[in-house]
C-alpha cells in the first residue's frame, strides 16, 4: 500500500512539476575552492527540506547526464539538491593531475559540513554516481549512519583500485608497482602518481561497511566500464540495502536514464519524505 501511495505520488508530481531556486556558491574544498550549486523548491520561512548532496564521477563534472537527470528528478518531487565539481574538474580549482579519491573525500566532507549547516536543510542523504559512489560510500562509512539518511550508488566504480593494481586506467597502462609521475588519458587529461598510488591500497569496502544504515545501489548490466558485480559487492556489505540491477543499462544509463532516476526518486522519497519502510 505504501509503495502505490508513493507511485501515485511521483506520478502526479510529475504532471505538476515544482518550481525550484538555482543558486550558484563557491565552497572550500581540499585543495582550493569548490564550484556548487543548490537548487531548492518553494519553502516558507522557517521551513525545512530533505536535501540531496550529489557527486559526480571521474572525469565528469556536477552538470552531467546522470546529474541532471537526478535534479529534474528531485525538484519534480521537492527535495533539494546540492551538486558540486570535485578538485580538478570542472569550474572547481585544482589540477586533474593532483586529484584523488583520498582529497575528494576530503572536499565531500567539506561539502557535508557546508549544506549541514544551511538553514532550510533538513534530512540530508548523498548520491554518487562511478567514482563518485566510491567516495559517497567512504564518507559514508567515515561519517556514520546519523549524520546521514540514506546513501545512494549509482554504478559505483570500486573497480578503480582492482585497475590500478592491474596497471591499467581507462586504457592507460603503467607499472603499478613504480608509477609514472602522470599518465595520459583521453582528452590529454593526466593522471597523476599520487592518484594511482593511493588507489591501489585505497579501503574501499572495509570503509564503506563501517556505515550501517539505509542504501541503494543501482547498476545496469550492460555497465561495460564498471561491472555490475561491484554495485553487489556494496548489496552484500550493507544489510540495510536495497539493490537494483537494470537489465542492458550501461555505465550512464544511457539507453533509460529515467527508469534509473525514477527508481533512485522513488527510495528518496520513501527515506527522505516517508517512513523509510
Amino acid at each position: 500500500m505504501r509503495k502505490l501511495y508513493i507511485g501515485v505520488a511521483l506520478a502526479l508530481m510529475s504532471i505538476l512539476p515544482m518550481t525550484a531556486k538555482t543558486e550558484k556558491v563557491e565552497i572550500d574544498g581540499a585543495v582550493g575552492k569548490l564550484s556548487g550549486i543548490i537548487e531548492t523548491p518553494d519553502l516558507k520561512t522557517g521551513e525545512k527540506c530533505p536535501t540531496v548532496i550529489l557527486m559526480h564521477g571521474f572525469t565528469g563534472n556536477k552538470n552531467g547526464e546522470v546529474e541532471m537527470g537526478m535534479v529534474n528528478a528531485l525538484n519534480e518531487v521537492g527535495i533539494a539538491s546540492v551538486r558540486f565539481d570535485f578538485n580538478g574538474h570542472g569550474e572547481s580549482g585544482g589540477e586533474f593531475q593532483n586529484m584523488t579519491v583520498v582529497n575528494e573525500i576530503e572536499d565531500a566532507k567539506k561539502i557535508y559540513e557546508y549544506v549541514k549547516s544551511l538553514s532550510f536543510v533538513g534530512e540530508i542523504a548523498v548520491l554518487g554516481h562511478s567514482q563518485g559512489g566510491v567516495v559517497a560510500s567512504m564518507l559514508a562509512g567515515e561519517l556514520g549512519y546519523g549524520k546521514l539518511n540514506c546513501v545512494v550508488l549509482m554504478a559505483p566504480a570500486a573497480v578503480l583500485r582492482d585497475d590500478a593494481i592491474r596497471g591499467m586506467t581507462m586504457g592507460a597502462m603503467y607499472d603499478p608497482l613504480d608509477p609514472p609521475e602522470y599518465v595520459t588519458l583521453f582528452g590529454d587529461k593526466k593522471l597523476g602518481r599520487d592518484y594511482i598510488k593511493t588507489a591501489f591500497s585505497l579501503p574501499i569496502y572495509e570503509t564503506a561497511a563501517k556505515y550501517k544504515g539505509p542504501a541503494c545501489i543501482v547498476h545496469g548490466t550492460g555497465d561495460r566500464v564498471v561491472p555490475y558485480t561491484y554495485g553487489e559487492r556494496y548489496h552484500e556489505i550493507w544489510k540495510d540495502s536495497e539493490l537494483h540491477i537494470l537489465d542492458r543499462l550501461d555505465h550512464s544509463f544511457s539507453q533509460d536514464l529515467k527508469q534509473a532516476t525514477g527508481v533512485v526518486t522513488e527510495y528518496l522519497v520513501k527515506h527522505l519524505k516517508g517512513d523509510g519502510k
